[in-house]
């Protein structure tokens, strides 16, 4: 039988998991609001030089 004390002595959490959490709320991401905006921004641009 697994002796789950013993088991809970050896266990250390995953390194990669907090690497992975670090990457992924440091990176910047566009969402449909960023999307809009550009496309509303060109859309004023394209109908000021015609």
């Amino acid at each position: 039988m697994i002796n789950y004390e013993e088991e809970l002595k050896k266990f250390h959490p995953s390194m990669d998991v907090n690497e992975a959490e670090d990457a992924i709320y440091s990176r910047d991401l566009t969402d449909v609001t960023d999307i809009l905006r550009e496309m509303l921004n060109d859309e004023k641009e394209n109908g000021k030089s015609k």
